[in-house]
């Protein structure tokens, strides 16, 4: 297991993020809310822990269950003044979650991202006519894979199926 790379270096300030960190997706038990890339900051300020994270996407209907659970594991790990602060700018990315948080993805038979959506501070994305590159099958590997619907079982990923396991997966879609 590798430090993620927000994580603080200041050594109060990592506990909380630990903390927050031991917190699992609701959707996707399998992957922390730090390694799929939601949790953003966790500091202490005046003696408070205070935790940042930020939605998949604004309408996230998860984000309250995972403000509470954060709420909990910090109350548990003994804060007693803490606060779960969400922000929505810059809007969360595919590209933040963790080589290690793809690996579990696609462990738990979920395509992670097969390409970075880019930095959406850095302006307009560039449209191009070329066809997306294939989404590898997460059980077999096979890229002959086809798109069956553009919503899977949450709304951040796609409903896909190998033509040669002939399984079907999501694919957590590029955002």
């Amino acid at each position: 297991m590798t430090t993620h790379p927000l994580r603080p270096t200041d050594p109060e300030a990592a506990k909380v993020w630990d903390t927050a960190a031991s917190v699992p997706d609701p959707e996707i038990p399998v992957i922390s809310i730090a390694d799929l890339g939601i949790l953003r900051d966790a500091a202490i300020i005046d003696g408070t822990a205070v935790v940042t994270i930020t939605p998949t996407y604004s309408g996230c209907p998860a984000m309250d269950h995972i403000t509470r659970e954060v709420e909990e594991a910090l109350v548990a790990a003994g804060y007693e003044n803490s606060r779960v602060d969400l922000v929505l700018q810059p809007a969360w990315t595919t590209d933040w979650i963790t080589e290690e948080g793809r690996e579990q993805l696609r462990d738990y038979g979920i395509a992670p991202p097969v390409h970075a959506a880019g930095d959406p501070r850095q302006g307009p994305i560039k449209l191009t006519l070329a066809p997306p590159p294939p989404v590898p099958c997460p059980r077999c590997g096979s890229t002959r894979t086809k798109n069956i619907a553009q919503f899977g079982s949450t709304s951040c990923k796609a409903l896909y199926s190998c033509e040669d396991c002939l399984e079907p997966f999501d694919y957590f879609k590029v955002h």
